[in-house]
C-alpha cells in the first residue's frame, strides 16, 4: 500500500538510539514528510539530540547530513540553520523516486605508547588522517573502526531502489519491504549488512514517537535472522526510530564502573552516558563513540578501574533510520 501527501506541516516526532529505554541522549533525523506526489516538492528536515523520543530538548547535532537523489546525484541543502537545540535544512526534490538522507561517521578509536605512557586517539581519527594522528616515536597501536549510519527516506511519486545499494562498510539497511510502504498491521521485512554480508542474530528495536505525551514506550524487539533480517509488523500510526548496533564484548566482562566503556556512544552521544559519547570509566575500557562529526567517546580514567591497564579496542557499528508507518 502507498499513501501520498503533499507536504503538510508534520514537523514533530523523530528518531530514538540504539535499542535502549528512555533517559538516553538519542540522535534522530526527522523529516516534515516522507511521501510526496510526484513533481516540484520542499521538505524541512530537522536534525536533533535528545532524550524524548522526536522532541527538540537536549542540543544539535555536530553532523552534516547527505542527501542522494534517486540518479546518484547529491542534493544540496538550502537554509541550513544550527541552533544551541536542533539543526535544520530545507530540500528542494525535483526527480522522481527515493531519496536517501543520512548522517554517516566512519571513525577510528584506539590507543599507543609514547614514551612509557599509552595516549588515546585524537577525537575523530579517520582513515585518512590515521597516519597523522599517531605521532613519530609511538609503538603498540591499538585501533578500531567505529561506524555509525543514520538514515530516513523520502519518495516523490512511485519509490525506487537505487539509493539502497550497500557501500560495504559498516551496518546498512537493504529493504525488503521499501522503507516508505509501511502501514498499521502490515509487515515489513528488512534485511541489515554488516560490511557488506548478512548481519546474523543482531538486536533491532522499533520505538514509536509521541512517547511524551503517552503512558509509556510503544517499542519491538527483535533479532536478526541467518540473513540478516528482521520483519517488524507496527501497531500503530506515526513516525518510527528503528535501530540495530553490532554487540560491544570486552575482556573481564562487565564490572563496577562500566565493563564496556560506559557503554555503547550513539551517533553524537548515546546511551554510555553524557553527550558527546560516553564517558569511558569502564574497567580499563573507553568510551563509546561519537557521532558523525563528534568522533570518539572519552577515554576510561587513568589506569583503568581498579589499577587495570586499558584494554584494545572493541569494533563498533550502530545503524539508526527513521521511518513513517500511515494507517
Amino acid at each position: 500500500m502507498m499513501k501520498f501527501r503533499k507536504s503538510a506541516l508534520f514537523v514533530s516526532t523523530a528518531m530514538l538510539f540504539a535499542g535502549t529505554a528512555a533517559q538516553a541522549h538519542r540522535p534522530w533525523l526527522l523529516p516534515s514528510d516522507t511521501m510526496f506526489t510526484a513533481g516540484d516538492n520542499w521538505m524541512t528536515v530537522d536534525a536533533a539530540i535528545s532524550e524524548n523520543l522526536f522532541y527538540i530538548d537536549s542540543f544539535a547535532p555536530p553532523w552534516k547530513p547527505v542527501t542522494t537523489a534517486p540518479d546518484g546525484t547529491v542534493v544540496a541543502a538550502e537554509n541550513a540553520s544550527t541552533g544551541k537545540l536542533r539543526a535544520t535544512f530545507d530540500l528542494h526534490l525535483t526527480k522522481p523516486g527515493t531519496y536517501k538522507i543520512a548522517a554517516v561517521a566512519n571513525q577510528i578509536s584506539g590507543s599507543y605508547m609514547l614514551n612509557g605512557e599509552r595516549k588515546m586517539l585524537p577525537r575523530g581519527t579517520t582513515e585518512e588522517t590515521m597516519a597523522t594522528a599517531v605521532p613519530a616515536g609511538a609503538t603498540d597501536v591499538w585501533q578500531a573502526p567505529n561506524n555509525q549510519r543514520i538514515e530516513t527516506f523520502v519518495t516523490a511519486g512511485e519509490p525506487t531502489d537505487t539509493v539502497f545499494k550497500p557501500t560495504g562498510k559498516g551496518l546498512e539497511m537493504v529493504p525488503v519491504t521499501h522503507p516508505n510502504n509501511l502501514g498499521v498491521d502490515e509487515p515489513a521485512t528488512f534485511q541489515f549488512l554488516l560490511d557488506g554480508k548478512p548481519a546474523a542474530d543482531l538486536p533491532v528495536t522499533a520505538v514509536a514517537g509521541g512517547s511524551r505525551y503517552s503512558n509509556g514506550l510503544t517499542q519491538i524487539d527483535v533479532k536478526t535472522d541467518a540473513e540478516g533480517k528482521v520483519t517488524l509488523t507496527w501497531p500503530k500510526a506515526g513516525m518510527y526510530w528503528v535501530s540495530v548496533s553490532s554487540p560491544v564484548r570486552r575482556p573481564g566482562g562487565e564490572g563496577p564502573g562500566g565493563g564496556q566503556g560506559g557503554g555503547q556512544g550513539g551517533p553524537g552521544g548515546g546511551a554510555g552516558g553524557p553527550p558527546p559519547g560516553g564517558p569511558g570509566a569502564g574497567p580499563g575500557g573507553q568510551g563509546g563513540p561519537g557521532g558523525p562529526g563528534a568522533g570518539a567517546g572519552g577515554p576510561g580514567g587513568p589506569g583503568g578501574f581498579a589499577g587495570r591497564p586499558i584494554t584494545p579496542p572493541q569494533r563498533r557499528d550502530s545503524y539508526i533510520m527513521t521511518v513513517e508507518v500511515v494507517g
